[in-house]
């Protein structure tokens, strides 16, 4: 309290008004508690019961302190503690800051009042009057900066702690944890559990920008391996959400119950495995369900397609080209051939071809297996 030793230095209180000073201490500090109640609506009533007496005896100190300071007996270091830890004290009550600067500006006036009143008769010159005051303003400055910073300090760790604490759920959620441990996770954290939610991947460096446009209860991850980072938007407008995420490289997973967030984060990541184009998963389902099991897909082709690979590898991939498309249009001839780019005849052709190698191909079970087969475009 550099500023406030320096004002006490250039005052000089005699014992005698010391004394009389330390006689209205506890007066003092009841009529400074009972305007701070009257005129700061935060306090109203916080200053009863076991609080108000905690509070009482921290003004008496403060003032106790105070006096100490005029008097050249102290440094007012003890008091610049207290004071960091009231501003600590106001954030786990749930006050701003800006009820306690209140708090210490009804204060200060009244303390210099009453002090005052007990200085001037017990003989302070006038001379020392105007020092008196200058110290007693100083005293509550230094007091007030040390509370806000406790008050910052005390935010910028409950802040660090509860980030912490969602991390953990967010990383209970990729884990698919079980629901016990999901609500064990909820409650730490204190967050409201949504109905969904859409599991969002991108660029680690893209992930903090990304989420303060979307929901505050958004969950992020930017520290996982690749340099990805994960958001999890609750209930999320899909369309509204792609747009937000026009700018950015991302793979957006479908909404899931919440609990069950980790089966859109592994649909994003098996999607951007597939394709660094892809961006809607929902609009590539047929590629994430073929290609879910890769040696069960292989099997498939290699059965269902064993007739081509008799054929020359050229000829093997028109017909297989020809066959894919013959499915998905259902065998219109004139929507294969634009389809592939040729003459409707080409399509008869090799449509002859195809079926001399596939005998069955009418059968519904051939149909189905052959369509699957083929559902990937030939790379």
């Amino acid at each position: 309290m550099s500023h406030a030793i320096r004002r006490a230095s250039e005052l000089a209180l005699d014992e005698t008004t010391v004394t009389a000073l330390r006689a209205a201490l506890k007066s003092t500090a009841d009529e400074v508690v009972q305007a701070i109640i009257d005129e700061v609506p935060p306090y109203a009533n916080a200053l009863s019961g076991r609080m108000g007496g905690t509070i009482r005896r921290a003004v008496r100190t403060a003032l106790g302190h105070y006096l100490d300071l005029a008097s050249g007996n102290a440094t007012g270091g003890d008091a610049g503690d207290a004071a960091y830890e009231l501003g600590r004290g106001e954030v786990r009550d749930g006050r701003s800051m800006d009820a306690l600067l209140s708090a210490y500006r009804v204060g200060a006036r009244v303390a210099w009042r009453c002090l005052a009143a007990g200085a001037v008769p017990a003989g302070l010159p006038a001379a020392e009057v105007a020092k008196f005051a200058e110290l007693t303003f100083a005293y509550i400055d230094e007091l007030s900066a040390a509370s806000a910073a406790g008050h910052a300090d005390e935010l910028a760790a409950r802040g660090r702690a509860h980030e912490r604490l969602l991390e953990h759920l967010a990383r209970d959620l990729l884990a698919g944890a079980s629901p016990d441990v999901l609500l064990a996770s909820v409650q730490r954290a204190g967050w409201q559990p949504p109905v969904s939610l859409t599991a969002v991947l991108l660029p680690a460096a893209q992930a903090r920008p990304a989420y303060r446009a979307l929901d505050p209860s958004t969950l992020v991850l930017d520290d996982l391996p690749d340099a990805t980072g994960v958001l999890l938007v609750p209930d999320a407008d899909r369309s509204h959400l792609l747009r937000q995420l026009t700018d950015r490289t991302a793979v957006v997973g479908p909404a899931r119950p919440w609990t069950r967030a980790s089966a859109s984060y592994a649909r994003a990541v098996r999607a951007r495995s597939l394709s660094s184009d892809i961006r809607d998963t929902e609009d590539h389902l047929p590629e994430l369900v073929l290609s879910a099991d890769v040696d069960a897909f292989a099997d498939l082709r290699a059965r269902a397609l064993a007739p081509l690979r008799t054929l020359p590898v050229a000829t093997a991939r028109r017909l297989e080209e020809t066959l894919r498309e013959w499915l998905l249009h259902q065998g219109r001839r004139d929507e294969v051939a634009a389809a592939l780019f040729v003459h409707p005849q080409t399509v008869r052709y090799r449509m002859s071809q195809l079926r001399e190698l596939f005998p069955d191909l009418a059968s519904p079970h051939r149909v189905l297996e052959l369509t699957l087969a083929v559902g990937l475009r030939v790379s």
